[in-house]
């Protein structure tokens, strides 16, 4: 032992020395061989060079993606597909929906997500926390048989306590219940509301639990920003809003959000969605008809609907893919509304490319973001979408939460995806493709209410800012692939 300290004592540069080369080595190698984006090899590369170990282990905790497929998550995949697709919508004619350019779309959905399009579906828009919300209430408190819930954030807060409690009060009439929040998300409000839960017995499960423990660090940058409520296979909600009273009109100002209620064959693709997580988290399955109902062909509506599912696994990259497609295909007028907007370059060269040949685009930002970091780092990168001709617009009011696309009044885009990194490589996420003119045309309606009374971005405004503060930007900016 004396021996050994004295080794160490003599050699610690030594050793420090041969152990950060070998670890800088490998983790180099690592990021090389198995990055696809140059940049973001480049990136990893410099850190892992410029930081002796300690790049190493930041590279080995947020550089490395361990959502490889097993022979578990194959087979779980194929539980999901089977579910998500008991319905064959081969049929659907989203031409006669939306429009002769929407066809390749559709091609290009069957190509890059797992479900098809289904037909006979109604589309409801929530708007606001406080519609939302009742409407997600009286469909857990009708609930007969199952009810799956998951979120990204799951407050706390009387709006929390109150969804909570209702789950609560349908597991004590026999309603089978289920609630998956993400470990992350989990922790906005302390104590979580998992706690409550948890104390009533509702089985309930965090996404890549316990983060912050040592041996589950390397998992903590992947997060599950989906939300989705399925009760008794038959209605579905899906969106953008996690559970948060700051969405309700009881807070002033509110903050705004939209959601959507689902009835139809999709609402399978939803459910299997869910089933398909809470076999990731906690390894049981659910299959049975109890949790997808037989019966949904007869629904009450007429619109095709596709789910997208997007994340670091086998479909990373999906939602990218789909709003290049949507681009590509847009003829006359692009709408986009998001609070966190950082598409990379080739989306920016879609965007521009869509504006230069005329199609109008407009983006809707809020104007007063929730988070500080994020909305430099958008404003940073800003004038690379306005000297194409797109026109973007900073809404006045309470921030705004929703994450929506239309494409020629006549297909829309909605879900949980941010226009961000994070969005679009890490999280997992859970987006909508819709084809249908009418909820188009609303959705256009609201954004175009929201420009009316916007602030128009332009290279002006963005170069009278102060030097420092565009400096201050550009830093930022320089690391939003990890905001």
């Amino acid at each position: 032992m004396q021996d050994l300290k004295a080794l160490l004592a003599n050699y610690w540069p030594h050793i420090f020395f041969v152990v950060s080369l070998a670890a800088s080595t490998a983790a180099a190698i690592h990021a090389a061989m198995t990055k696809h984006d140059v940049r973001a090899a480049i990136g990893w590369v410099g850190i892992v060079i410029f930081s002796p170990l300690f790049g190493a282990l930041f590279y080995l905790v947020a550089g490395i993606n361990r959502m490889r497929p097993t022979r578990r998550s194959l087979k779980r995949e194929g539980v999901m597909l089977q579910h998500g697709q008991r319905y064959d919508g081969a049929g659907v004619d989203v031409v006669a929906h939306s429009g002769p350019q929407f066809a390749s779309l559709r091609i290009l959905g069957d190509r890059v997500g797992c479900f098809g399009v289904t037909g006979g579906n109604k589309v409801t828009l929530l708007d606001g926390g406080t519609e939302t919300y009742a409407a997600m209430l009286q469909a857990i408190e009708q609930a007969q048989q199952t009810i799956a819930l998951q979120s990204y954030i799951f407050d706390n807060d009387p709006v929390g306590r109150k969804i909570a409690a209702a789950l609560i009060e349908a597991q004590r009439r026999g309603v089978q219940v289920r609630v998956l929040i993400d470990a992350v998300g989990a922790n906005y409000s302390l104590p979580p509301i998992v706690s409550m839960l948890h104390r009533a017995r509702v089985p309930t499960a965090r996404f890549n639990a316990s983060p912050w423990l040592v041996w589950r660090m390397p998992y903590a940058n992947l997060r599950s920003h989906r939300k989705v409520l399925v009760v008794d296979g038959k209605v579905g909600f899906s969106g953008g809003m996690n559970i948060r009273e700051s969405f309700t009109e009881t807070t002033r100002p509110a903050s705004r959000d939209t959601h959507f209620r689902f009835e139809g064959p999709v609402v399978q693709q939803l459910m299997s969605v869910f089933a398909h997580d809470w076999d990731f988290t906690t390894k049981e399955s659910l299959s049975s008809e109890r949790w997808f109902d037989p019966e949904l062909r007869h629904a009450p509506g007429d619109v095709p609907v596709r789910c997208v599912l997007t994340g670091p696994d086998r479909y990373i990259g999906s939602t990218h893919k789909m709003l290049l497609g949507a681009l590509s295909v847009a003829q006359h007028h692009v709408r986009i509304q998001s609070p966190y907007f950082l598409p990379d370059q080739a989306l920016i060269g879609a965007l521009a490319t869509a504006a230069r040949r005329g199609v109008k685009v407009d983006i809707v930002l809020p104007g007063a973001n929730n988070l500080r970091l994020v909305d430099y780092a958008m404003t940073a990168q800003l004038d690379q979408v306005v000297r194409t001709g797109c026109r973007v617009w900073r809404s006045r009011g309470a921030f705004d939460h929703s994450k929506l696309m239309t494409v020629d009044d006549a297909w829309s885009y909605i879900g949980s995806s941010n226009l961000d990194p994070r969005s679009l490589r890490l999280n997992f996420e859970l987006d909508s493709e819709i084809y249908d003119r009418d909820l188009a045309q609303v959705l256009g309606a609201r954004m175009d209410a929201l420009i009316r009374d916007a602030r128009r971005v332009t290279l002006g405004s963005l170069y009278k800012l102060p030097f420092i503060k565009r400096l201050r930007n550009k830093l930022i900016w320089l690391a939003s692939p990890y905001l």
